[in-house]
């Protein structure tokens, strides 16, 4: 409990100041019960009820478990950006320095939404440490601009010796200079959204000479597939599009043929501020889709987030949290076994439960 303390002891309390129950064991209560398969503040207030003995021996409890009312009161007014803060503090405690590939992506919240406007859900950018395998930054996107949420979080990383990887939305000149401004490096995604710039990619990519290599070939699922990365330097593009530091354009095609032998073929392309060689662009964008298959759809499958129905206040984006929170323990925990395996083993173990706790160093 002491290194829970200190990483989220200076969270401001936003209730009144005749609350029967510690804001900090509040917290707690409710990460051991994601930790244990909660996916609801009902879920938090019957595991509190269910585990009261094996929680007494790490929190006081003076007026025993909370209510289903009160751990839905404290995340609806818990201010997000103090406990985005803490979670950056409880990052750091793993990692001293992210380095690497850095994905970042947007992530709406399906069930978080306003009476009346189910087409707008609440909308999150994430951030992602390929390396570390760990969730290391959340913003909201104000007014679902997933662009704004994207810079705010930037401004609060440090990027040296990271690359930062990012989808076709993010293909800006004001998001490539603040990665540069952190320190980082930029892999940008380039689509047929900026029709001049994609136009000049693939001219750069045909005329050019290049750095090119077969990069994987993969079988599995009644299916190979062969990708191929080609880069080119395109310093010019910094003066001719003003893309900060921008130093060579790339592609990475993939040629995908089926047990039927119906063979199709996507290439995709992107600028780059630094000459990588083609082997190692190959993995970097392997990298980030790591955010959508070790991120995104973990929070969505093994942790409920797509079915969750918290709407109030500042809950879904604090839970929201909370849940990566957790998801980062789990990953850290090197036993053998799926996440929701684990994640059901941390409910029905208690010392394993414990052993997820400890790495909160």
């Amino acid at each position: 409990m002491e290194q829970f303390e200190d990483t989220f002891g200076d969270l401001p309390d936003p209730r009144a100041g005749n609350v029967r129950h510690d804001l900090l064991e509040i917290v707690f209560i409710a990460l051991a019960a994601t930790l244990c398969g909660a996916q609801t503040c009902v879920e938090m207030a019957l595991f509190a009820r269910s585990k009261e003995r094996f929680l007494r021996e790490i929190v006081e409890m003076p007026h025993g478990p909370a209510s289903h009312d009160t751990f839905s009161r404290v995340f609806r007014l818990l201010d997000p950006q103090a406990f985005e803060a803490a979670f950056m503090g409880f990052v750091r405690r793993f990692a001293d320095k992210i380095e690497g590939v850095v994905a970042i992506d947007g992530k709406a919240l399906k069930g978080a939404y306003a009476r009346g406007a189910r087409h707008a859900p609440l909308h999150l950018v994430n951030v992602w440490a390929a390396e570390a395998r760990m969730v290391v930054a959340q913003r909201l996107a104000p007014g679902r601009n997933e662009v704004a949420g994207m810079l705010e979080a930037l401004a609060l990383l440090d990027l040296e010796d990271c690359i930062v990887t990012a989808d076709a939305l993010h293909c800006r000149k004001d998001v490539a200079a603040a990665i540069r401004k952190r320190g980082g490096d930029y892999a940008l995604a380039v689509k047929r959204n900026q029709p001049h710039l994609y136009a000049e990619v693939k001219r750069r990519l045909m005329a050019g000479p290049a750095d090119s290599i077969v990069t994987d070939v993969e079988e599995g699922h009644d299916r190979s597939e062969v990708r191929r990365a080609r880069i080119v330097p395109a310093a010019e593009l910094e003066q001719s599009h003003g893309f900060a530091d921008v130093r060579a354009v790339a592609s990475v095609e993939a040629v995908r043929q089926s047990a039927n032998g119906n063979e199709t073929v996507h290439t995709r392309y992107y600028i780059l501020s630094t000459c990588l060689n083609a082997e190692r662009l190959a993995a970097v964008v392997r990298a980030h889709w790591g955010i959508e298959n070790n991120l995104h759809w973990m929070l969505d499958v093994a942790m409920g987030e797509d079915a969750a129905r918290n709407r109030v206040g500042h809950g879904p984006q604090n839970l929201s949290l909370l849940r990566k929170l957790a998801l980062n323990i789990i990953k850290a925990n090197d036993d053998k076994g799926s996440i929701k395996g684990k994640i059901k083993r941390a409910g029905w173990d208690d010392a394993f439960l414990t052993k997820l706790f400890a790495h909160m160093r």
